[in-house]
C-alpha cells in the first residue's frame, strides 16, 4: 500500500494513460538555446527516469516575434525537429512522456518586433507591441498550429498551449490589454475567439490521439482581469474545441502579488483550481507552491484537481516521484522556492540551475563518478557549503569526516529558517539531517577541528563560514547594540523601536523578523488578506477592492545603508520587489546614503552625503548590526602556515552576503574534482 494513493494513481486519457498524477510543469531553463542537444536530452531523460508521469518543456516560440527574447528556441526548421527528436527519444527510452509548450509572448517579448491585441505596453517590458491586423492574427494562429505539427513530428506526446500568465493569448482575453473594436475585441465572446481558434485548429492538425494541454489563467491578479464566469466560459469552450487537459495558470507576470516565491504558502492557489472541478469533463491540473509528495497527495485527495503540476521540485530532485513511490520521501531534496538559481537566472539571461542541486541543467558536466582510489577527506563546518561538499565527496566513494563546532548542522541555515516567509529552510535542514545519517559520513558535532586533528587527512575542506564585520561605530559596545545572529537566534530582547544598520539580504531578513508579530498566523487566509487576493467569483481578477490588508507591525523599524542606491537593489531579481513591498506594508522606513556618526542612549546619530550634512538622531531602543561579514579563515591560514594547503569554500572563501547558492555549488564542484 502506497502512502500516496491519489498521487501515484494512473490517469487514463482515453488514447493513452499517464502512469501517475504528476506533471513536471514548464520551466524555461535556457538549455535549448545552448544548442547542446545531448545536454538537453540528459536533463529531461533524468526526470523521465525519476518517474514523473508527464513533462512539459520550457516555452518554445512559434515564430520570431513571439519569442520571449531574440534567439528564443523553437521548431523553425528540419534540423530543429531532428534535435528535439534526440531528446524525445531519450525520454521515451526511460518510459517517460513529454509535451512541448508553445509559448507566444505577445507584448511580453523582449523585442521591438513584439505584437499583441492592442499597442498597450507592458510595465515589465520597454517595448510597445504592434497591434495585429486580421492577416497578422491569422499568421500567429497558423504559426502556432505549425509548431504543434512539428512537435508531433519531433516525437512529442503532446503540446501545451500557453494561455496564461499574461502571455499572448491571455492578452486578447482582457480589456486590460485588448482595446479592439473589431471581431477580436469588445464582447468576451470576441475576445476569447483567439484561444478557441488556436485550440480548435491545433486539434484538427494533430489528430485525436495527441495530448493537448491548455494553460488557462484562473486568477489574473491584475486590474480588469477576467471574471470567474469568463474563466468558466473559456474552460468549457477550450474543452469543446479539443483540449485533453486544462492546466492552471496563476497571475500575470506583471501582477504585484507573489505567486511562487518561498513566502507564498504551500498550495496557496489549489482552491482556485478546485472551483473548476466538475465544471468541465476533462482532467484539471493545479499548480504553484506544491513541493512535497504529501502536499500533492492532500490536494488530490481533497478533490482540488485531477493532477498536480510541480516544476522547480524537479530541478531540486529529478527522482522526486521514484523516492516518494519507494517510501523515501524524506530523502527528496526539497525545493525551497528561493528563485535564486532558476527564475533569477532565466530573467538574467543565464542558464538555469538550482540552489539546492547545482547539478540541475549541468548533468553532463557535473558528474559524481565513483573513484577507484578513495581518499580520507575532512570537511570543517556543516553549513551549506560543508554539507554539500561532504555529501558529494561521499557519493564519489571518499571516506568523509565532517567536523562541526556547534551542537547541530546547518550553519547560517538555522538563522534563515527563523525568518517569516522562509519556513522552507526547515525542510532543507531536515533533508540534510536525513542525508548525512544515511551516508557513510563520520559526523563530529561539538568538535572544533585543529591543525593537529587534520594532519592525518588526504584532503581538507574548510567551510567555516563567516564572522560579522565590525562597522567601527562609536558607541557600538553599548548593551542595546546587538548583532543579527543574536536577534535571529532569539538570544536577545528587542525593543519597540529598532534601527538596523545594513540593508543587504540579512538586513531585510532581520527587518521582516522584527516587524512580524510572533502571534501572526502563518496560514493561507492571513496571507491572502495581507496581499489583497480575493475570490475571483466575487472580485474581478481576484483582486480585493480594499487592496492589501497587512497586519500591524510588531515594531517600528528603520532600515539604513551607507550606499545611496535604492535599498534592496542587490536582492534577487524576481523576489527583491516582494521583500521591499512586504516591508513597506509594515511601514518600515528605508533610508540610504547615511553616515553612522555615533550611538548613545538617545539613539543612532547619522548624517548624509560626503559633506556629512543634516545630522539626525534615529531614536531606537535597540540597534541591530547587519553591516556585512568577513571570511572565517583562521583555521585555513593556520594550515597554510604549516604547509598543508586546504580547499576553502563558501563564506570562508568569499563572505559577500550569505550566498547559499554559491556555497553549495562550490561544495559540489570541489567534490567532483577530488
Amino acid at each position: 500500500m502506497t502512502q500516496y494513493p491519489h498521487l501515484l494513481a494512473p490517469l487514463d486519457l482515453g488514447f493513452t494513460t499517464l502512469k501517475n498524477r504528476v506533471l513536471m510543469g514548464s520551466m524555461h531553463t535556457g538549455l535549448e538555446e545552448t544548442k547542446d542537444w545531448n545536454r538537453v536530452a540528459a536533463f529531461y531523460g533524468a526526470r523521465a527516469r525519476g518517474g514523473v508521469g508527464l513533462m512539459v518543456t520550457g516555452g518554445m516560440a512559434p515564430n520570431r516575434e513571439g519569442g520571449v527574447f531574440p534567439g528564443a528556441a523553437g521548431l523553425f526548421s528540419n534540423d530543429d525537429i531532428l534535435n528535439h527528436r534526440l531528446m524525445t527519444d531519450r525520454v521515451h527510452a526511460a518510459d517517460g512522456k513529454i509535451a512541448m509548450q508553445i509559448l507566444h509572448a505577445g507584448r511580453y517579448a523582449y523585442s521591438p518586433d513584439c505584437v499583441s491585441a492592442s499597442p498597450v505596453k507592458s510595465p515589465i517590458s520597454p517595448f510597445a507591441p504592434k497591434e495585429l491586423d486580421e492577416a497578422g492574427i491569422e499568421k500567429q494562429i497558423s504559426d502556432i498550429v505549425t509548431a504543434a505539427e512539428r512537435a508531433q513530428e519531433a516525437g512529442y506526446d503532446g503540446v501545451e498551449i500557453m494561455g496564461s500568465e499574461g502571455y499572448f493569448l491571455n492578452q486578447f482575453l482582457v480589456t486590460h490589454v485588448n482595446k479592439r473594436e473589431d471581431s477580436w475585441g469588445g464582447s468576451y465572446e470576441n475576445r476569447m475567439r483567439l484561444p478557441i481558434e488556436v485550440v480548435r485548429r491545433v486539434r484538427a492538425a494533430v489528430g485525436q490521439e495527441f495530448i493537448l494541454i491548455y494553460r488557462l489563467s484562473m486568477i489574473d491578479l491584475i486590474p480588469n482581469g477576467s471574471t470567474w464566469d469568463e474563466v468558466l466560459q473559456l474552460a468549457r469552450a477550450v474543452e469543446a474545441a479539443g483540449a485533453t487537459i486544462i492546466n492552471t495558470g496563476i497571475g500575470w507576470h506583471e501582477a504585484r502579488i507573489p505567486t511562487i516565491a518561498t513566502s507564498v504558502p504551500r498550495r496557496a492557489f489549489s482552491w482556485v483550481t478546485q472551483k473548476l472541478m466538475g465544471e468541465v469533463g476533462i482532467p484539471v491540473i493545479t499548480s504553484n507552491r506544491i513541493n512535497t509528495p504529501q502536499t500533492a497527495e492532500d490536494v488530490l485527495a481533497e478533490g482540488c484537481a485531477d493532477m498536480v503540476s510541480m516544476a522547480r521540485p524537479f530541478l531540486a530532485d529529478p527522482d522526486f516521484v521514484a523516492k516518494a513511490a519507494s517510501g523515501r520521501a524524506a530523502h527528496i531534496v526539497p525545493c525551497i522556492a528561493c528563485n535564486q538559481a532558476c527564475l533569477d537566472h532565466t530573467f538574467s539571461g543565464k542558464l538555469s540551475s538550482c540552489l539546492v542541486n547545482p547539478r540541475a541543467c549541468h548533468e553532463t558536466e557535473l558528474v559524481l563518478e565513483r573513484v577507484k582510489r578513495p581518499k580520507t577527506v575532512a570537511v570543517v563546518g556543516a553549513g551549506p557549503a560543508g554539507l554539500a561538499a561532504a555529501l558529494a565527496a561521499e557519493e564519489k566513494g571518499h571516506q568523509v569526516t565532517l567536523f562541526e563546532r556547534s551542537h547541530e548542522i546547518g550553519g547560517q541555515l538555522n538563522l534563515a529558517k527563523q525568518v517569516p516567509g522562509k519556513e522552507e529552510f526547515h525542510g532543507l535542514l531536515a533533508y540534510y539531517e536525513t542525508a548525512i545519517a544515511a551516508a557513510k559520513i563520520t559526523l563530529r558535532l561539538n568538535q572544533a577541528a585543529s591543525v593537529e586533528t587534520l594532519r592525518a587527512f588526504d584532503e581538507v575542506i574548510i567551510a567555516t563560514g563567516v564572522a560579522a564585520r565590525d562597522p567601527g561605530i562609536v558607541g557600538q559596545e553599548q548593551a542595546h547594540v546587538v548583532n543579527y545572529y543574536d536577534v535571529l537566534a532569539g538570544h536577545v530582547d528587542v525593543g519597540p523601536r529598532v534601527a538596523i544598520i545594513g540593508a543587504g539580504g540579512i538586513g531585510f531578513d532581520v527587518a521582516e523578523f522584527l516587524v512580524t508579530p510572533q502571534t501572526a498566523k502563518n496560514d493561507l487566509d492571513h496571507w491572502l488578506a495581507e496581499w489583497g487576493v480575493g475570490d475571483p467569483s466575487e472580485m474581478r481578477g481576484g483582486l480585493r477592492p480594499s487592496g492589501p490588508q497587512p497586519e500591524a507591525p510588531a515594531r517600528q523599524v528603520t532600515l539604513l545603508q551607507r550606499k545611496t542606491q535604492k535599498l534592496g537593489k542587490g536582492l534577487g531579481k524576481t523576489t527583491g520587489w516582494i521583500h521591499r513591498a512586504a516591508l513597506q506594508m509594515k511601514n518600515v522606513t528605508m533610508t540610504g546614503g547615511v553616515n553612522y556618526e555615533r550611538i548613545d542612549r538617545s539613539g543612532l546619530h547619522v548624517s548624509f552625503g560626503t559633506a556629512r550634512e543634516n545630522p539626525t538622531v534615529i531614536e531606537a531602543d535597540t540597534i541591530v548590526l547587519c553591516a556585512g561579514q568577513e571570511p572565517e579563515r583562521g583555521l585555513a591560514d593556520a594550515l597554510i602556515a604549516v604547509g598543508q594547503v586546504p580547499h576553502v569554500i563558501g563564506g570562508a572563501d568569499v563572505a559577500a552576503e550569505l550566498d547559499a547558492k554559491r556555497a553549495i555549488d562550490q561544495g559540489v564542484r570541489l567534490a567532483a574534482r577530488l
